[in-house]
């Protein structure tokens, strides 16, 4: 695609490489050079010509940037024609002649054309951070109709458009390529960029400039009282979160509510921001607790620190057994209003003999209720002390008969 011409020109000194050398080898028949240019057009007709009095034919050798080639001559009277290949002709840079036999040796140069066929660009990377430090790097390559890389100084226009801005910037061609810096600004937004070299334009470029790392926020609690009742459910939500430009940061950041119980017990529930707010929930504790919450941005933010106190839902419930205490019930629950505990709360029934665990049996309540079946297959004969705990409450039972 581009040329692999690794010759900077501008450190080149064209008189120096001269379309001949002239230099002969003690060879008694003089041949002579007649071309007289040593720069060509890349795309145009090249010809050697050589003064000749010998009736022979001798090739001429080349190497050029993409290797190399002999070529042999047309006599016309005394003058050797050797007509440069088009793929050689084609392509930019210094190439090397040897006429063979004679060992006349020389170099002439072929440049590109000076009229912008396309522009290629590359643009990286293609998002930046808020602030003046960051930047993305536009590299464009002008190549002419045969895929030559336009030469050093030519001038490129680069335009950008950010909000109400629209800025153009010329730089030179150096080293065969053109680059620009293009620094963010302070707020988000989307980038418009294009190139233009010799009235040739580049297809457009996006580069989305992001909000910067976020600050410290504040975060709040919602909910509908403050009882344990294990039903129903607490929000979180964080101020609007801002980097240090005041720019909102992107949707989709991912905060964490962290919850300490007073119990030393981690609970954690996570939100995403929209436009900058996050949202968690959590279902309120089935017994008396004090929470602390504080939320995290990893690495980057954190939430001032908030307690949230929660009151005993349940204040009592009834334990009934049966004739030969095999089957032991529990409830009807009630809550706070004096209706029905809501299902799925924790109930622990725990026997001891002589001061030490037996076995520890756990249900869920259903309409407010459970019940315990102590198989004897499982819990033998004998006397027990029986605790049940639920929503905080624990009771004790000593010396039940199984």
């Amino acid at each position: 695609m581009i040329a692999k011409n690794t010759y900077n020109i501008s450190n080149l000194v064209i008189a120096a490489f001269t379309l001949i050398t002239n230099v002969f080898y003690g060879l008694s028949v003089p041949v002579k050079l007649l071309t007289t240019h040593n720069k060509f057009e890349a795309g145009s007709t090249i010809v050697l010509k050589f003064d000749s009095k010998e009736n022979t034919l001798p090739q001429l050798y080349l190497s050029y940037s993409y290797g190399d080639v002999i070529i042999k001559p047309i006599r016309d009277n005394n003058i050797l024609k050797y007509k440069i290949p088009l793929f050689v002709s084609n392509k930019t840079g210094l190439v090397s002649w040897q006429l063979i036999n004679y060992k006349l040796m020389g170099t002439f140069y072929i440049y590109a054309q000076q009229k912008a066929n396309s522009i290629e660009t590359y643009l990286g990377p293609p998002s930046v951070k808020v602030g003046k430090t960051n930047f993305s790097m536009l590299v464009s390559i002008p190549t002419d109709a045969y895929d030559n890389p336009l030469e050093n100084n030519t001038p490129v226009f680069v335009t950008h458009q950010f909000l109400n801005k629209q800025i153009t910037n010329s730089n030179k061609i150096t080293n065969r390529i053109h680059f620009k810096r293009l620094y963010a600004y302070n707020k988000t937004g989307r980038m418009l960029i294009s190139a233009n070299c010799l009235n040739k334009s580049s297809k457009a470029l996006t580069l989305n400039v992001m909000p910067g790392t976020p600050r410290n926020f504040s975060i709040y609690t919602n909910r509908h009282h403050n009882y344990a009742d294990g039903n129903q459910i607490t929000t979180f939500k964080t101020s609007q979160i801002k980097d240090k430009h005041n720019n909102v940061v992107s949707n989709g950041t991912l905060v964490t509510f962290v919850i300490k119980t007073n119990k030393n017990v981690i609970l954690k529930t996570s939100g995403l921001t929209i436009n900058g707010v996050a949202t968690a929930k959590m279902l309120h504790p089935d017994n008396k607790e004090t929470w602390q919450v504080k939320a995290y941005i990893d690495g980057m933010a954190n939430s001032n620190k908030i307690t949230l106190q929660y009151k005993t839902a349940i204040k009592d419930f009834t334990t009934n057994f049966s004739i030969n205490n095999r089957t032991i019930s529990i409830g009807s629950l009630k809550s706070f209003l004096n209706q029905v505990a809501p299902d799925g709360i924790g109930v622990t029934l725990t026997l001891y003999k002589n001061e030490n665990k037996v076995d520890t049996f756990y249900k869920e309540t259903h309409q407010g209720s459970t019940h315990f079946k102590l198989d004897i297959n499982r819990v033998p004969k004998g006397v027990y002390t029986v605790t049940i705990k639920t929503a905080g409450i624990l009771k004790k039972y000593q010396n039940i008969k199984l």
